[in-house]
């Protein structure tokens, strides 16, 4: 019987050296000798980052502190720090709020252009505040910026953290892949620099990416690395996190005693840091440890104490935990009935995002085995089919993952076959340069000879000469046989993608399809036979459950429809015929078209939309059905990119889309702007592939653009776009006025 195993992500902001209390008397002495008001905030700058490992609260007034004082001063740079240390110290701590009220003061206040290390300060810090909230999309499109920054300037002692960040995000949206390339690059840049507490941070979370894909060994292997490079530089928060994320993995191996032994360490030192979440969600995981191995009087003390503490840290999971944890004490003692008003408590706690996590798929076998043992035999195969619910999702999610790692594989092999093609390529022209040079010279060797000796050497010349340019025609023709494998190669590569693609859209809504009709049609059963029998009651209830999975299945099928509409426009051959329209006209309909469409989905959106049409186009020759769905697709996107960047905006943002058309000679342009965030730069030549979206899952199928893109080389036309961070984004499309 195993408890729930919470994973506790652990994002690093700053680099910190060998023995914090240490470090701290030895800066406390330089603070005191400090000559001039900047060497005094600096010291006390670096004070708040040793402090804040120590305890939140502590460094949060020191911050405040430091910040009034290079305020005083009017010094500029002692003030970033401060506040970014500030901001920091709120994220740990969860108050969220006043992090973002800091960092929209420093996006004002921040005087070096963009491409600056304040800049990049300030977007990491929003990437860990966006991802401590779970905003994870948003979290990765920060730390890019961040990194980019820092990447250009080639700040080798900012990256390792920014790495060890972003691949946090990756890593809650299963891209594992993509986790583990940024937490290797951490790594590796942490030990060339020799900082040890960064590479104490990182292996916490390359733990923790390899407890998710199964691998028990390296996760272990992570986690006790991280342990001992933890101690040696006093570095209680990394302990912390290795120690309680080290007893899930033990819990769910069921090793009782190293689970029950880690657990405690953690809530000891939880206890000692004020991390109430952890402290209880450790005291619940030792609890059902001990309750494993017979010691119930210990594990139900424990239980209780983990509750007290999960209900004052107000977190919905740890609640969960606490009451799960005390249902599994109970069970385990076959107090089947007591533990079923634990279990229910708990689930009553847990957010619906909650619902799909494989352990908490394990506490509804245990609540059905418990309605089970009591008699209740309705509620015993309902919370057994919640079980399979999630089982199933689960499972589905680790043939992703099974997928992702072979195209891992693949990927990188079809680039080394592609590297070796184009080496080897490289390697027979610099060949045939070698050897044409070579001939040049024996050729004027020979002419300088002698008169006597041309007529024969002019015959020896042209015969390398023939032989040269033999060898050359056949080079040339294996390059160009080369060339076409490779270009093969690409093709089938890019077949391939497209095929991983739908399997990975369509797979999950189908699978939440089938689950639901099948329980429906149990449920059904059951409904039929309490009818026979007159049970008003269950029959009620029965109902219920059949409107809530109706609901379900109708959401997912939805999701599941969208998906293959997309997926045939995309794949079909228009058949429409061009035909003379007015290109004003039907860009103005399908503006207010999309327009309505957002406000049918969010009540609370509002826009200005403004247009600019050239009346002397008149009609063009289009397949208006064809461009309308271009200029949809580019309107819903700019609708959701203002209405996103409305949601974290300061007041007075007013968010607007603009159409223009104008005849240009022999062309029309039509161009449709936005002033949202804009489109990051790293990511602007991707945005016309298949399936490439930045929005969240679900709600996004990432087939407009290039189905767009497709359509607009179809009419002799051209889609292009600019964007600029923080100001928008703007596509222009150019359509021939010739047929």
């Amino acid at each position: 019987m195993k408890s729930p195993a919470i994973i506790v992500l652990l994002f690093y902001s700053v680099l910190l050296t060998q023995g914090q209390s240490k470090k701290i008397d030895s800066i406390n002495k330089l603070i005191n000798k400090a000559t001039t008001d900047t060497a005094r905030i600096n010291l006390l700058v670096d004070k708040i980052k040793f402090v804040r490992n120590q305890n939140i609260d502590s460094s949060i007034q020191l911050a405040k502190k430091v910040l009034s004082e290079a305020q005083r001063a009017g010094y500029y740079k002692g003030e970033i720090n401060s506040r970014n240390n500030l901001i920091t110290s709120y994220c740990f701590k969860g108050d969220y709020k006043s992090a973002e009220e800091n960092l929209k003061f420093m996006e004002t206040f921040i005087k070096p252009g963009k491409d600056s290390a304040d800049y990049a300060d300030m977007y990491g810090n929003n990437g860990m505040m966006y991802g401590m909230q779970s905003k994870y999309d948003t979290s990765i499109q920060f730390y890019e910026k961040s990194i980019g920054i820092y990447e250009r300037h080639n700040n080798k002692a900012a990256l390792p953290s920014n790495y060890s960040n972003i691949a946090i995000g990756f890593q809650q949206i299963s891209n594992f892949a993509q986790a583990l390339i940024y937490q290797q690059k951490a790594l590796k840049l942490a030990e060339e620099n020799n900082d040890e507490s960064t590479q104490a941070y990182t292996l916490v979370n390359m733990g923790i990416t390899y407890t998710l894909i199964r691998d028990s060994v390296r996760s272990e292997q992570a986690y006790r690395k991280s342990i001992l490079l933890a101690e040696k530089n006093e570095l209680k928060d990394v302990e912390l996190y290795a120690y309680t994320n080290l007893s899930s993995l033990y819990i769910n191996k069921s090793k009782w005693k190293e689970g029950y032994e880690f657990a405690l360490k953690a809530a000891l030192l939880a206890e000692k840091m004020g991390d109430l979440g952890i402290q209880a969600a450790s005291l619940s995981k030792a609890a059902v440890s001990l309750a494993n191995t017979d010691k119930f009087s210990e594990a139900m003390d424990l239980a209780k104490k983990g509750i007290l503490i999960a209900e004052s840290s107000k977190q919905p999971l740890n609640i969960y935990q606490g009451y799960s944890a005390m249902g599994s004490v109970l069970k385990l003692q076959k107090k089947y009935a007591e533990a079923i008003s634990f279990y229910e408590k708990g689930f009553t706690a847990l957010n619906e995002s909650d619902a799909y996590d494989i352990d908490i798929g394990h506490t509804y076998k245990e609540l059905s085995e418990c309605y089970e043992e009591n008699g209740n035999y309705n509620k015993a195969l309902a919370a057994y089919k919640k079980y399979a619910v999630v089982e199933d999702s689960v499972r589905s999610k680790d043939n992703i993952q099974k997928a992702t790692e072979l195209n891992m594989n693949y990927d990188f092999e079809k680039k080394q076959a592609v590297a070796s093609a184009i080496q080897d390529k490289i390697n027979t022209e610099a060949r045939l340069r070698q050897l044409l040079l070579l001939g040049g010279l024996l050729l004027a060797l020979f002419v300088a000879i002698g008169g006597w000796r041309a007529y024969r050497n002019k015959q020896k010349a042209n015969r390398i000469l023939e032989l040269q340019k033999s060898e050359m025609i056949s080079t040339m023709t294996q390059l160009k046989k080369t060339q076409s494998q490779l270009i093969q190669s690409e093709k089938m590569a890019s077949l391939g993608e497209l095929t991983a693609g739908i399997a990975h859209e369509i797979q999950n809504p189908l699978n939440f399809v089938n689950n639901f009709s099948e329980i429906n049609a149990e449920l059904l059963l059951e409904m039929m036979t309490e009818i026979d029998k007159g049970n008003l009651d269950a029959v009620k209830e029965i109902a219920t459950n059949v409107i809530t999975n109706e609901e379900k299945l109708n959401h997912h099928g939805k999701r599941a429809d969208a998906i293959v509409k997309g997926m045939l426009q995309h794949s079909r051959t228009s058949a429409g015929q061009k035909e003379p329209t007015d290109i004003n006209t039907l860009a103005d309909e399908y503006l207010r078209l999309a327009y309505h469409g957002m406000r049918a989905k969010n009540k609370d959106f509002n826009a200005d939309f403004k247009t600019g049409f050239d009346n002397s186009i008149g009609k063009i020759n289009i397949v208006p059905q064809d461009i309308g769905r271009v200029l949809l697709n580019l309107y819903n996107n700019a609708f959701y990119a203002v209405s996103e960047k409305m949601k974290v905006s300061r007041d007075g943002y007013e968010p607007t889309v603009t159409v223009t058309t104008k005849k240009l000679n022999n062309i029309v342009e039509i161009m449709v702007m936005d002033n949202s965030n804009g489109i990051p730069q790293n990511i602007v030549d991707k945005i016309f592939q298949p399936f490439f979206t930045t929005k969240p899952t679900g709600e996004g199928t990432g087939l407009g653009l290039s189905l767009s893109y497709d359509i607009i080389k179809a009419h002799g036309g051209e889609i292009k776009v600019e964007t600029k961070d923080g100001e928008g984004s703007r596509f222009v499309i150019i359509l021939p006025l010739t047929p």
